[in-house]
């Protein structure tokens, strides 16, 4: 299901024609959304403001409580917009957090934490909804250390909605 989902969203990015996106200057505005971009599997609501137009600050938090296999991670991170383009705006930063899962009985915690780079695009009519997808590597640490590449689509590195 996974491999499905990152097909259709590549093929419905290549697809919108470019006069339907735009980008958008969020100086000053607060995003609330989702995301799901840690090494545990954990929906998370997120936030995203950008107190200027070039740099951002993010947020997540994801609980999931379920007795003998619950979930916690909390996040914060920065943007950094490095261009915008008509229908996008790129941008790299860095994220870390904390994670905590419990299985069977035997909990874990630990950290992780990434470096990206990405893009947001806006289509017109949803001119307050972004659309996110982000590169890069991460580290993490639960049962063990390890690195990893990241590639995230919107609905992993997030569908964000700005007032």
């Amino acid at each position: 299901m996974g491999i499905f989902i990152r097909i259709l969203v590549l093929v419905l990015i290549a697809v919108v024609p470019s006069t339907l996106v735009q980008a958008k200057d969020l100086s000053n505005r607060l995003g609330i959304g989702i995301k799901n971009n840690n090494s545990i599997d954990l929906p998370a609501l997120a936030a995203v403001y950008y107190p200027s137009a070039d740099i951002g600050v993010t947020g997540s938090i994801g609980v999931d409580t379920q007795e003998d296999n619950s979930k916690f991670a909390a996040n914060v991170g920065i943007r950094k917009i490095l261009f915008r383009e008509d229908h996008l705006n790129f941008y790299y930063g860095g994220q870390m957090g904390l994670l905590n899962y419990e299985e069977s009985g035997n909990k874990e915690s630990g950290f992780d934490a990434n470096v990206v780079f990405g893009a947001e695009f806006f289509f017109a009519g949803l001119d307050s909804l972004g659309f996110s997808f982000e590169g890069g590597v991460a580290i993490s640490s639960l049962d063990e250390t390890r690195f990893r590449t990241v590639g995230d689509h919107p609905l992993k590195a997030g569908l964000i909605f700005y007032f």
